[in-house]
């Protein structure tokens, strides 16, 4: 989840309030009268003056209203952390992969250093990425808890917007298996990565 104030966008010489949330890869306006989402991707410049974010595109400029976040948001607009970082993962993490997961991610996981741990390795893991394509996967949740220690975590890496596997069909798996849930990524363009870990009564 991203960071959201109240403001307003200047696009041309028109001038909206409303939302602007910054997200992990994108910033979006959402008002009344006007939307906008402009991915980083997009993005060929960025400063922050007097509570104003201008952003550069290729063929025009915008203006973010957002106040003091301004500063903090150019910083994150042009040093966004990478997929891995904000997994949590660092060198020598220790991790256990559940499932199939895409190479591009397996890529990542190497250059970061981090530890994998076969499957049915019996060793403690400081992060399980447990990839979910339905509901029917999630009866393995239980199991996979058993694993956990102290502030071990547990990811689950789902699709986005598919009938057969919904976040409340995830969040009521982890919840079932007496787990908190802490935090949701934007894993990838099609799928979402939700966050578990046990409760500080039970570490």
């Amino acid at each position: 989840m991203g960071k959201e104030v109240t403001g307003a966008v200047r696009a041309g010489k028109a001038r909206y309030t409303g939302k602007i949330l910054l997200e992990t890869s994108e910033i979006i306006f959402r008002g009344a009268d006007y939307r906008l989402k402009i991915p980083f991707t997009e993005i060929k410049g960025v400063t922050a003056v007097d509570g104003e974010l201008c952003i550069d595109r290729k063929d025009s400029a915008v203006i973010f209203e957002v106040g003091k976040t301004a500063e903090k948001w150019r910083e994150k607009i042009l040093h966004p952390k990478s997929r891995a970082e904000k997994l949590g993962v660092a060198a020598g993490t220790q991790m256990r992969l559940i499932g199939s997961f895409e190479p591009d991610f397996m890529r990542e996981l190497k250059a970061s250093k981090a530890k994998i741990l076969a499957e049915k390795d019996s060793g403690a893991a400081d992060l399980t990425f447990f990839a979910a394509a339905s509901t029917s996967d999630l009866t393995a949740f239980a199991k996979l808890c058993k694993k956990l220690r102290g502030a071990d975590a547990l990811w689950v890496v789902y699709p986005k917007g598919k009938k057969e596997i919904t976040e409340n069909d995830v969040l009521q798996a982890g919840r079932n298996a007496g787990l908190k849930d802490l935090k949701v990524v934007g894993f990838s363009a099609t799928h979402t990565a939700l966050k578990f870990v046990l409760p500080l009564d039970k570490r």
